[in-house]
Parts: structure tokens; C-alpha cells; sequence
């Protein structure tokens, strides 16, 4: 079955569907709330004048059923790492091997790029991705906490 998709890199043109994607992975979640970029921010970041973000897709019949977007991250104690921002599989699409596709297209990519490593997050309580990530021996740490600080909160101080 994983012979009839397409992966290419994704073109401005995608970014509807990616978005659509996008709230999809929200939802699942638990987050749908936290999707705040607009179409428009999100194509400017991916291909305005300073694209920050670069994309796999996954077609099947013509229609974008998976992606997986990463940008470069840099780490001062490994240098250039591609950081995977998300790996999203529509829920009809999953179990069918486009992940592991999209994956080892990222494993290019970054050998491709020389970079010294991927990285990526995942929630603890995602069994099935934690589950698809231990195949490939990766390791989950534990310790370390995320932080932020959101547009309006930077705003006034």
C-alpha cells in the first residue's frame, strides 16, 4: 500500500491543506484552542521572504494525507540539528506506513544537510508515537520542562 504515495516537498499551494492538518493534530491533542498563526502568517514563514520552515508531504489520489515540517535548530553543544516540528498522518491515512516514509525522508534530509542530529517532542501520554519512536531505538528523555512566553505576554515587558 505505501507504494501508491507521492512525497515531495511541500509548495506554498499546500499551506490550506497543511493548515486543515494542522488543526486535525490539535485536536487530537487536546489543544485545539492553541492554533493561533494564520494562513497567511504561516505561508509568509514558510515561503515569504525569509522562509523559516521547510515540509515533506504525503499524497495519495492527489490529496496531502501527511507531512512532516522542520526547521534548523541549533544547539551550542551539537551545532545544526533539523528539528522536527511535527509528523502529522491524517487518521484515516495511519497504520499504513507514511510515517515511517516521511521519517526516513527527515533522515535524509538531515544527512543531506550535514547535520549532526534530529530532534523532536512528544507528548507523554502519546503511546502510539512514543510506541513508532522506539522502533527506531530514539531516545525519550525525561527532565526537561518546556517553556514559553506568548506575543502578548512579551508585549508588556
Amino acid at each position: 500500500m505505501t507504494n501508491n504515495f507521492n512525497i515531495r516537498i511541500a509548495v506554498k499551494q499546500d499551506c490550506p491543506r497543511l493548515m486543515e492538518l494542522i488543526h486535525e493534530l490539535a485536536l487530537f491533542e487536546r489543544a485545539p484552542e492553541e492554533v493561533t498563526v494564520t494562513l497567511e502568517e504561516f505561508e509568509d514563514a514558510g515561503f515569504g521572504t525569509k522562509p523559516v520552515w521547510k515540509a515533506f508531504v504525503a499524497e495519495a489520489d492527489g490529496i496531502i494525507v501527511a507531512f512532516a515540517l522542520y526547521y534548523v535548530r541549533y544547539s551550542t553543544w551539537k551545532g545544526c540539528r533539523l528539528y522536527l516540528e511535527d509528523l502529522i498522518v491524517t487518521e484515516k491515512y495511519r497504520g499504513k506506513g507514511i510515517g515511517k516514509i516521511l521519517f526516513d525522508r527527515l533522515f535524509q534530509e538531515t544527512r543531506e544537510l550535514g547535520f549532526s542530529g534530529m530532534v523532536w517532542q512528544v507528548l507523554d501520554w502519546n503511546e502510539p508515537a512514543i510506541s513508532f519512536y522506539r522502533k527506531y531505538e530514539a531516545n525519550i528523555e525525561a527532565g526537561w520542562l518546556n517553556a514559553s512566553l506568548s506575543k502578548e505576554q512579551i508585549a508588556i515587558l
